[in-house]
Formats: C-alpha cells, sequence, structure tokens
C-alpha cells in the first residue's frame, strides 16, 4: 500500500498523464478494500473468540496488541471518522494490554516488548 500510495503522490507531482494516475489510484483503492476486509476478519476473530478465551496474562496481551496493530494499520490508510475511529480503538487496546502486561509480566518479558514497541510506533 505504501509503495502504491508513493507512486500516486509521485505521479500526481509531476502531473503526468490522467489515465496513467486514474489506474495508480483505482489499484489503490482495491488494495485498500482487501486490507479493510482483511483486518476486520482479524478483528473479528479477535474479538469474538481469542480475546474473551484468553486464559493467561501472555495470551490476554499477545491478543490485545495484535488488536491494537491491527487496528493500527486500519488507520494508517483510512481517512476521516474511519482513521479516527480505528486510531481511538487501537489506542484503547494497546492500553488495555499495556495494563494487564504491568501487572502481570516482567518487564523483560518478549511479549511485553513487542508490546511496548508496537505502541510507541503508533504513539
Amino acid at each position: 500500500w505504501r509503495i502504491i500510495s508513493s507512486i500516486e503522490a509521485k505521479e500526481v507531482e509531476r502531473n503526468e498523464n490522467e489515465n496513467k494516475i486514474s489506474k495508480v489510484k483505482q489499484y489503490r483503492e482495491k488494495i485498500e478494500q482487501e486490507l479493510t476486509s482483511i483486518c476486520n476478519d482479524v478483528l473479528g476473530v479477535l474479538d469474538g473468540h481469542q480475546i474473551p478465551s484468553a486464559d493467561t496474562s501472555e495470551s490476554k496481551v499477545f491478543y490485545l496488541k495484535m488488536k491494537g496493530d491491527y487496528l493500527r494499520y486500519l488507520a494508517e490508510f483510512s481517512t476521516g471518522e474511519i482513521r479516527k475511529d480505528a486510531a481511538n480503538k487501537a489506542l484503547a487496546a494497546y492500553k488495555s494490554a499495556i495494563e494487564v502486561a504491568t501487572a502481570d509480566m516482567f518487564t523483560t518479558n518478549p511479549i511485553r516488548l513487542g508490546l511496548v514497541l508496537n505502541f510507541s510506533v503508533f504513539y
């Protein structure tokens, strides 16, 4: 997605052929639709099964981090209210994971470290 967006921006900046810009835009939109579908599928599995059935702190933190990651992906390429909503939900998921990790996991735990890294990329 990033590469196609970059190509589209360069073509628009150069004032290239409108047909070429249109094709790149259509392809970017198709990729965004596919990414949205995949992210929503994963989020459905996480919310519907994985997070509620997580029985250890490590698994709960892992799945909440994963939820934050996929919402962050959605926020990255979305616009307007969808972007704002995805970003707010990502923040909430990361904060929930941080709360569990802080209470129940050592600071050197690899899952906790991954959470902190991904949260720092987001925030």
